[in-house]
């Protein structure tokens, strides 16, 4: 039987639990032996279940340091990677012991131990906005205000850690919009006073912290009003040349996020950010890569003329076609089909397709229609449906190589296919016999035979589409 089972079963843990007290001379040798048994992963809920953890947070009010040190250990061990044991912690004060214990530390030691106990604790919503509610933020701020400008070991980990906490706490919805305060709070902005700093931590902590700030559209609006585009444009270009990618990385997802709602998208277009994110149009890094990508198309969702211009950009197309081809990184090769195709239906310029197909996109528009996520497939429907109606001539050989007519035979031949494919796939037939090698394709695989089927329809647009792309084919037949 294995070691972690045999303490299971023998009951030790709840005998632990009882010696757990401030008067009992062996409490530190207790909680040591906890910390060490809940090193194995497997034993972590087992210490929960024995009820361990209500005893150890009273401990956190003992003088004794060693008592003190060892259930640190304890407590830091047990919720390290446990979900069930967060669960229990935020039915404890806790939050409120740790951060009283907190304020109490002055040596580097004491308080490197109790940030391990409180950072994967903080993971937890509920946890979160207990200790922002206790006061740990204050706590925070005043560690960076302390250490920021210092060279000495300690204080570069200590400034690391304080911001890295703050961040957690503000990826919770209420904490985050508690410490938000409408923009007005404090603590929100001593946060925005860490983007222009010289340290590529607080850079770094800074740029995300506005990108969790960043979760609702309210929020959004209030910040780029108030003119944080600017800042993290400047930090930007601070991190053009040999810059910081993780700080790149987190500024892009600040814009980004900001980018999403509708009123925000011409300011920031307005304030050159498309020419500032093109900026890192070179990088080789695939996460700064993916920010980019994703910041440009929340950008032109409906902006017609940026969509045309960016659009026109031959580096830009170019590179979004080799990016297409990155096997090796899903999520960038996904943001680059998905950009090519909102550069079309966003445009809806000829001039755009034309760059597209020279540039031999066209391919990855038809590959992007068979992809597994239906909302990429019908992103990718609707942009070759427009370049069949806009620029068909100038497309026809690259759609023909791509075998565009098989798949769609394919994607209204499958019933798992969704309504809205079925639909845009039959209106994109109806456009390419406009062509006549595509009609030619088309006549050559019975579609009329799988068409009529789909006029029966539950859904009524697709039924409806049916009727009319049947018509259609027998009149060109």
């Amino acid at each position: 039987m294995e070691t972690s089972e045999k303490i299971q079963k023998s009951g030790v843990l709840q005998v632990f639990a009882s010696l757990l007290t401030p008067q009992s001379s062996c409490t530190a040798k207790v909680a040591n032996i906890i910390a060490e048994v809940a090193r194995n992963e497997f034993m972590r809920n087992p210490c929960v279940d024995a009820g361990l953890i209500p005893p150890l947070v009273q401990l956190l009010n003992c003088k004794d340091q060693e008592v003190l040190l060892q259930t640190g250990r304890a407590l830091g061990n047990i919720c390290y990677d446990s979900q069930s044991s967060k669960e229990q912690f935020a039915y404890t004060n806790i939050a409120e012991e740790l951060v009283k214990l907190f304020k109490k530390q002055i040596e580097h030691d004491k308080k490197e131990m109790i940030f391990e106990v409180l950072a994967p604790l903080a993971e937890n919503d509920v946890i979160k906005l207990q200790l922002v509610e206790a006061g740990l933020v204050e706590c925070l701020l005043e560690i960076v205000q302390k250490t920021v400008d210092s060279d000495k070991e300690d204080d570069i980990a200590e400034l690391k850690t304080a911001s890295d906490l703050m961040v957690l706490l503000l990826l919770g919805d209420e904490s985050m919009q508690k410490l938000f305060e409408g923009g007005k709070g404090s603590v929100f902005q001593r946060v925005l006073s860490w983007i222009p700093s010289n340290s590529h931590q607080l850079q770094l902590a800074g740029a995300l912290a506005i990108a969790n700030f960043a979760r609702n559209d309210g929020n959004c609006i209030h910040m780029v009003d108030n003119g944080i585009v600017q800042k993290l444009m400047d930090l930007l270009d601070r991190h053009v040349e040999d810059g910081n990618v993780t700080v790149q990385h987190a500024a892009l997802s600040a814009l980004r996020n900001l980018a999403i709602p509708v009123v925000n998208k011409a300011k920031m277009l307005s304030a050159g950010v498309a020419e500032a994110v093109l900026k890192f149009l070179r990088s080789e890094m695939p996460p700064v890569q993916f920010k980019l990508l994703g910041t440009l198309r929340m950008l032109i969702d409906a902006q017609a003329e940026a969509a045309e211009q960016l659009g026109k950009n031959v580096k830009l197309v170019e590179r979004l076609v080799e990016w297409c081809e990155a096997k090796d990184h899903a999520g960038v090769m996904g943001e680059s089909n998905r950009l090519l195709s909102a550069l079309i239906r966003h445009s809806k310029s000829k001039d755009v397709i034309r760059t597209i197909v020279q540039s031999g996109g066209i391919k990855h528009l038809v590959t992007m229609a068979t992809s597994e996520h239906v909302i990429m497939q019908n992103e990718a429907l609707v942009a070759l449906a427009l370049i069949a109606a806009l620029e068909l001539v100038t497309a026809e050989k690259d759609l023909e190589n791509a075998q565009l007519v098989q798949i769609l035979h394919r994607l209204l031949s499958d019933d798992r296919s969704a309504p809205e494919i079925k639909y845009n796939s039959m209106v994109l037939i109806c456009a390419l016999i406009g062509s006549e090698p595509l009609q030619k394709e088309v006549q050559s695989m019975a579609f009329l035979e799988v068409i009529s089927k789909l006029r029966s329809h539950e859904n009524k647009t697709v039924a409806q589409q049916a009727s009319l792309t049947e018509q259609r084919l027998a009149v060109e037949s």
